[in-house]
């Protein structure tokens, strides 16, 4: 029964949804703007300034929506480019839109009409006439809000006239609200835009002082909006950019997803607030497909690259207006900014310029509200230029021409190399003042040599670029980290050093998930390997190779590479070819075959710690999986550890980690990690799944596995069964209700025909389809994953579904072959000495004895009870508590303490059936309001799984007319009218609120 409305989906492309837009983070300022138009009182001019984006016309917009509905008549006048070419053009607009809306009779007009007479002013050039003709419209007219919207590309001389309007005159209820852009807001002192000091640009190579030159006089559209902001009864309204909870919200809003972390981060710092480049931007990666949306939240692609804005965008277009040599200026301060004040005359050099050419283009730019400086430690001289908004710099750099970027990248490199070399020379004075941002000097300097390419020295280059990518951690940066070791293998003159280059490259790109890229490495690697690689390089070229094949799930593939064949046809020693068969067989559950190679091949790889740490490992997993423990727990002690390179354990660890995590063993794992002096926060992300899964950190744990699952990053290791991220993640969705969603993910990650295993998820499809009610699809399932296993040799990790297969036949009343069940699981104890198949022999034994020796099947419930609070798992010491009380072992009481364990991991369906038994057994509910709103929401969240009653009925194990019953005392609560409005509401998420 998987989900066909796409209501939930784990990995589908973002898109842009505008519908239904309105205002937000603007309420105080929309507010103070209704304050003053409503007041009568109130001033009869107010200006809204902000930046380009900031989101202006949206503001008036919502002030609009704010005015009507209470009677106020609004007039809205919009200038646009190209306005400010034609004198006088906006003073007539306004005097024509008024026309329709004066006072007078048109007996008591003055001869004439007033927009015959504007027109003429506007032909003889008369702004006199005019003004008096505008200010005759203002204060003849009727109560009215006249909206002027981007009046900065209005003509001069209007702005002229307005300032010499006394507004203290107008009409009374006549009211004129100005939207106008400002780059740089007023400070502290009261300086604005235009004004003297507003926009310093420090001093230059040349000498120029903070302050001089500025050219915009009080005579342009600039100085004519502050004198207008200055006039009597005036008020001004800033928009200033949104804060990063807002940008959230706005993000959140037009994805219809919530964001993660890491795309809201990178949206407010590209985008630093404005909401008009918020949306280029997120235009921009949706175009690509670059976010991706799982069960409601939004998460940025892996490797997802910053988009470039088109020519046309509003960021774009502001650059290209101002001409040259403005243009050439901005294209080079977006690679040579970060060098601080020499980038300055570096651009003049580059661009052939003189020093005052290029200083003018620095002071438009600024003007411009394009570039902004950065104040040295005096606050009087610039120490610097960035853009004011970084996605705006992005796209400048990205469209200069390859050779452009390389000669400007090449000349920051000579500028970076000489001040490194003259400060471990010890020179007193440095030659540089250093880069603007310390923090990310690093990869700014590895972008550089990345770009400039064979212009700078080519070994200086790769050492550095490789160096670069080498401390660049994992899942911060990985594009960045590609790139640069792309460019080091493109700079590598000789095969020997290129192969080394190569390694890491094809590590790395493993590491990023970048599957397509590691393969490819690695296969070349082991086509046509050098001298420089040694027998344990060329054995890590295999793993990566069979490694990388398995993230993406090419089964066919891994076939062969489970074959000899395909290995023999390889220039590459015994033991990369027999590594990597190895590796495949286990990849693809096929135990036997992998145990009988590892034994065969012993003399090939048991000759040193490095050479047999993995192979190892994969022997004692095989017999593991076949139900031999003894090898794999003599590896648990890591005893190769201290003659094993830091990567190696950690690899080796985490995969044991994994493994252990299988079979729900949380101690062992804990010992394990403290045997390898590692914690879990360093663990892979799939690790730190499996561990906050078990742990009850539930949200945690959904949170990882919506990113993992939806941009397709699961690494997984060589264990007993691959299927745990999406095994898990559906038991989580079915324990807090998420039926229907817990199917789909089970369907989507099934794996057709072939290898590997799947055990984890054939018991979570089992279990979604007993709450269903559908016990012989259930049992099918079972019994499809019991075969598969069989096949494969492996009793390991098999007692979820034996278990599950004694319920279901005990539930049909099928008693001795729930028995049978019962003893395999006895069987799989014995030999695997697993607490989690000790546990679940333990229930299933006493539900099949129940009947027949109730004596027995107490002592046995206990018995699990003591065994599962020794394990630490709050979830399944919750079930294992309920099922006690079910099957009558002592008194009631430890239901409670199961209520309190589901809550904590939020299991809303298992909590729902616990207050089931606790209404039975005569017990107190606690807290009798939060269990209306529990009881609420996961009957709301079952109908926005789009079950029908009969299934809502089955999952909650009540009759029919109970539910419908709940669903019509929900509605009343909710003041909802139908179904369709609560699930809106839960998928919104504001069922919450209501």
């Amino acid at each position: 029964m998987a989900a066909t409305n796409g209501l939930i989906s784990w990995g589908t492309p973002a898109r842009l949804d505008r519908t239904g837009d309105s205002l937000l983070g603007r309420e105080r300022e929309l507010e103070q703007s209704h304050d003053f138009l409503s007041d009568p009182d109130g001033p009869r001019l107010v200006l809204v300034r902000g930046e380009t984006g900031v989101g202006r016309s949206a503001f008036l917009k919502a002030v609009d929506g704010r005015l009507r509905p209470e009677g106020t008549a609004v007039l809205a006048v919009d200038c646009v480019p190209g306005d400010g070419e034609r004198p006088l053009l906006l003073a007539l607009r306004l005097v024509m839109a008024l026309e329709e809306h004066r006072s007078a009779s048109p007996q008591q007009r003055p001869a004439g009409k007033l927009v015959t007479r504007a027109l003429s002013a506007v032909d003889q050039g008369d702004p006199t006439a005019m003004h008096a003709l505008l200010r005759a419209s203002l204060t003849q007219a009727t109560s009215l809000t006249i909206m002027v919207d981007d009046v900065q590309h209005a003509d001069p001389d209007s702005l002229a006239v307005l300032c010499r309007i006394d507004f203290s005159r107008l009409a009374p209820g006549v009211r004129l609200v100005v939207s106008a852009v400002r780059h740089v807001a007023p400070g502290p002192g009261g300086m604005r835009e235009g004004a003297p000091d507003a926009v310093g640009l420090g001093t230059s190579g040349h000498g120029r002082k903070a302050g001089e030159a500025r050219g915009s006089g009080c005579d342009g559209p600039a100085g004519l909006l502050e004198r207008l902001s200055g006039v009597e009864g005036a008020r001004t309204v800033e928009l200033s950019p949104l804060g990063p909870d807002d940008v959230t919200a706005l993000v959140a809003r037009w994805l219809r997803a919530k964001p993660d972390a890491v795309l809201a981060r990178q949206v407010g710092e590209l985008t630093r607030g404005i909401p008009g480049a918020v949306e280029a931007l997120l235009a921009g990666w949706a175009r690509r497909d670059g976010i991706r949306v799982a069960d409601g939240h939004a998460f940025l692609g892996a490797r997802t690259p910053v988009p470039v804005l088109p020519d046309d965008d509003r960021f774009v277009t502001a650059v290209d207006a101002l001409g040259e040599p403005c243009r050439a200026v901005a294209a080079a301060l977006s690679i040579l900014g970060p060098l601080g004040r020499p980038a300055l005359q570096l651009t003049a050099a580059w661009a052939g310029l003189s020093a005052d050419a290029a200083y003018d283009g620095v002071r438009r730019l600024v003007e411009a509200g394009i570039i902004e400086e950065q104040p040295g430690p005096d606050g009087a001289t610039a120490e610097g230029w960035t853009f004011r908004l970084p996605l705006t710099g992005h796209t400048v750099r990205e469209r200069l021409s390859p050779v452009d970027r390389s000669r400007l990248s090449a000349t920051a490199v000579e500028v970076l190399w000489k001040d490194a070399d003259a400060e471990s020379a010890g020179c007193v004075i440095r030659p540089a003042p250093g880069l603007l941002d310390e923090a990310n000097a690093p990869a700014y300097r590895a972008d550089r040599v990345a770009d400039a390419g064979s212009l700078v020295d080519r070994e200086r280059a790769v050492a550095e670029l490789t160096a670069a990518a080498r401390r660049m951690r994992p899942g911060t940066d990985d594009e960045r980290a590609l790139r640069w070791l792309r460019a080091a293998c493109d700079l590598t003159e000789h095969a020997d050093a290129r192969d080394l280059v190569l390694q890491q490259y094809g590590t790395t790109a493993y590491l990023a998930c970048d599957y397509a890229t590691g393969r490819a490495a690695g296969e070349s690697l082991l086509r046509n390997p050098g001298p420089a690689l040694s027998d344990l390089d060329l054995q890590e070229a295999a793993f990566l190779v069979v490694a990388v094949t398995a993230n993406q799930r090419d089964w066919a593939t891994m076939s062969r590479f489970a074959t000899a064949y395909w290995w023999d046809g390889l220039p590459v020693p015994a033991l990369a070819k027999m590594s990597g068969q190895a590796l495949a067989l286990c990849h693809l559950s096929r135990w036997q075959e992998a145990a009988h190679l590892l034994q065969q091949t012993e003399t090939v790889w048991n000759t040193s710690p490095r050479a047999r740490a993995a192979l190892a490992r994969f022997r004692a997993l095989a017999d593991l999986a076949m139900g031999r423990p003894e090898s794999y727990r003599r590896e648990l002690t890591m005893h190769d550890a201290p003659e094993l390179p830091p990567g190696k354990v950690y690899s080796l660890a985490s995969g044991m980690f994994d493994e252990l995590l299988t079979s729900y063993d949380l101690n062992a794992a804990h010992n394990l990690l403290e045997t390898a002096g590692l914690t879990v926060q360093a663990l892979p992300p799939l690790s730190q799944f499996l561990f906050h899964h078990l742990t009850g950190r539930w949200d945690q744990a959904l949170e990882s596995a919506r990113r993992l699952l939806a941009n397709n990053e699961i690494q997984s290791t060589p264990v007993s069964d691959n299927s745990l991220m999406p095994a898990r993640t559906a038991a989580i969705l079915l324990a807090r209700g998420r039926v229907t969603s817990a199917l789909q993910i089970v369907e989507e990650m099934r794996v057709p025909g072939t290898s590997p295993l799947q055990c984890a998820l054939n018991a979570s499809e089992a279990e979604v389809l007993m709450a269903l009610g559908d016990m012989d699809a259930a049992e099918k399932t079972l019994r499809r994953g019991l075969a598969a296993a069989q096949e494969h040799d492996q009793t390991y990790a098999t007692e979820e579904l034996w278990a599950l297969l004694a319920e279901v036949t005990v539930e049909a009343g099928r008693t001795t072959e729930a028995a049978t069940c019962v003893e395999s699981l006895g069987q799989l104890s014995s030999r695997t000495g697993s607490g989690r198949a000790q546990l679940r022999y333990l229930l299933a034994s006493a539900r099949v004895l129940r009947q027949e020796a109730p004596d027995t099947a107490r002592d046995h419930l206990h018995e699990a009870v003591n065994l599962a609070r020794s394990r630490g798992l709050p979830f399944e010491t919750a079930t294992t508590l309920l099922e006690a009380a079910d099957g009558g072992a002592g008194p009631r009481k430890p239901l409670y303490e199961a209520y309190e364990l589901f809550g904590m991991t939020g299991a809303a369906l298992w909590r729902f059936h616990t207050r089931t038994k606790l209404r039975e057994a005569g017990l107190t509910i606690p807290g009798r309001k939060q269990a209306t709103a529990e009881n609420d929401h996961l009957l709301a969240t079952l109908l926005a799984e789009q079950l029908t009653t009969r299934q809502i009925a089955t999952i909650l194990r009540l009759n029919e007319d109970a539910v419908v019953g709940r669903l019509t005392r929900l509605l009343a609560r909710t003041g909802k009218r139908s179904r369709t409005e609560l699930v809106t509401a839960v998928l919104t998420g504001t069922l919450d609120s209501l």
